[in-house]
């Protein structure tokens, strides 16, 4: 516990975490994030919450199109080469292993085991060092077996991201 109670409370919050893949023309990029809801069902529509300052969220508004990678807690190891941002591993991509989006053209994670395809609907500022996107799911796919309880999140690795 620290001495800031709001804080606290946000660290108990339960995230998953995702590789959000995005592709502009030749541009591709991977990162990982864990802020993402479903917030509606007809249209099928999820949210992330991306950084503004960050290579994906200019490929993401440029591009108009994202993918959301799951990953099952025991592919954690897939997932590690995305972790660190663009500027510090601009050639992430060079050696990463991907099959391209049927629908979007965005990178489908070796390793995930499941993704939603996604076309950007609307980009909200909401005055902070993120911005919230929106996109519309426009196609899906199960590769792996398993459901919500086998997906990896933010406390199998011990991490947390709030406050």
């Amino acid at each position: 516990m620290s001495d800031d109670p709001i804080k606290d409370v946000l660290r108990r919050l339960p995230y998953g975490l995702y590789s959000i893949t995005s592709r502009m023309d030749d541009e591709i990029n991977a990162m990982v994030l864990n802020w993402f809801s479903q917030i509606s069902f007809e249209p099928q529509l999820v949210a992330i919450a991306v950084q503004k300052t960050s290579y994906s969220y200019k490929l993401i508004s440029l591009g108009k199109v994202f993918i959301v990678n799951v990953f099952n807690k025991k592919e954690v190891g897939a997932i590690k080469p995305f972790i660190k941002g663009h500027s510090k591993s601009p050639d992430k991509m060079k050696d990463a292993m991907f099959t391209e989006g049927p629908i979007t053209g965005c990178p489908i994670l070796e390793g995930a085991a499941a993704y939603l395809e996604c076309k950007v609907s609307a980009i909200h500022d909401v005055g902070g060092d993120h911005n919230i996107i929106v996109g519309e799911v426009v196609g899906a796919g199960r590769i792996k077996p398993g459901d919500a309880k086998d997906s990896l999140t933010l406390p199998d690795l011990g991490w947390s991201y709030a406050g």
